[in-house]
């Protein structure tokens, strides 16, 4: 009796094969919402990567560079630092803050604590040291007084930072500009504040030849402003306990 030939062996052995199996339609659906549940994952961890890595940017206290002087002076809240030069109790001009939000920066009814870090601002001019105004950002306004989440509280020189949010409404950092546009002073590479001259700016203790208004407010900051001459060695500060 005749063999089989190879191919009709292979076609009687496929005929008698199981059938291959279905493919589950809804696997490419599964396959779509495992990758949209590591996603969703991936944003949350990116996200709160941020959020971590800007407080602390915000908290990261400075060393003060070589052109600090040596010893540090020692600050204390309410104790004025520099000669009064602005005269009114309520410093914020027309310009500045009356209770409108200022550069996304709000006016409160109470001081907030989501970011809380405080930040000297020394100003010099032709090398007297002037003190910076108590009640920046304090608002007397009609519809009654706030407070901006950028202000002082006296003539230390001590900006606080109170905010609800660790960035502005618009991200990035808080800005010295920012202070100054609430003020309703210029800050310009020759005028600060209404003292003109040439400005000579230190932040750190390091001289910095950047946009004024984009100096950062972080935790225990030390930014100097010397307008016109001489321009005197940058100051080095202690912030006071708990601060």
């Amino acid at each position: 009796m005749p063999q089989p030939s190879r191919a009709e062996r292979r076609r009687q052995g496929r005929s008698g094969a199981a059938p291959p199996p279905r493919r589950d339609p809804m696997r490419p659906i599964y396959i779509g919402v495992g990758i949209a549940f590591v996603a969703i994952i991936l944003g949350f961890a990116g996200y709160n990567w941020w959020e971590n890595r800007s407080v602390q940017q915000a908290y990261a206290t400075p060393t003060p560079g070589p052109n600090a002087s040596q010893k540090p002076i020692v600050l204390a809240a309410g104790v004025a630092v520099g000669s009064k030069y602005f005269k009114p109790k309520y410093p914020d001009s027309l310009q500045g803050g009356r209770g409108q939000v200022v550069d996304g920066i709000g006016c409160g009814t109470q001081e907030y604590a989501t970011l809380h870090v405080h930040t000297h601002l020394s100003l010099f001019y032709n090398g007297k040291q002037i003190q910076v105004p108590q009640y920046i950002g304090f608002a007397p306004n009609p519809a009654g007084p706030c407070l901006y989440w950028i202000h002082t509280h006296d003539g230390s020189g001590i900006i606080h930072v109170e905010a609800p949010d660790i960035a502005p409404p618009q991200g990035g950092p808080f800005l010295l500009g920012m202070l100054f546009d609430i003020w309703g002073q210029p800050l310009q590479p020759d005028d600060v504040a209404g003292l003109k001259g040439t400005v000579t700016a230190y932040v750190n203790g390091m001289k910095y030849d950047g946009d004024l208004t984009a100096i950062p407010l972080r935790a225990h900051q030390q930014i100097v402003l010397e307008v016109g001459t001489p321009v005197v060695p940058p100051p080095n500060y202690t912030f006071p306990a708990g601060t």
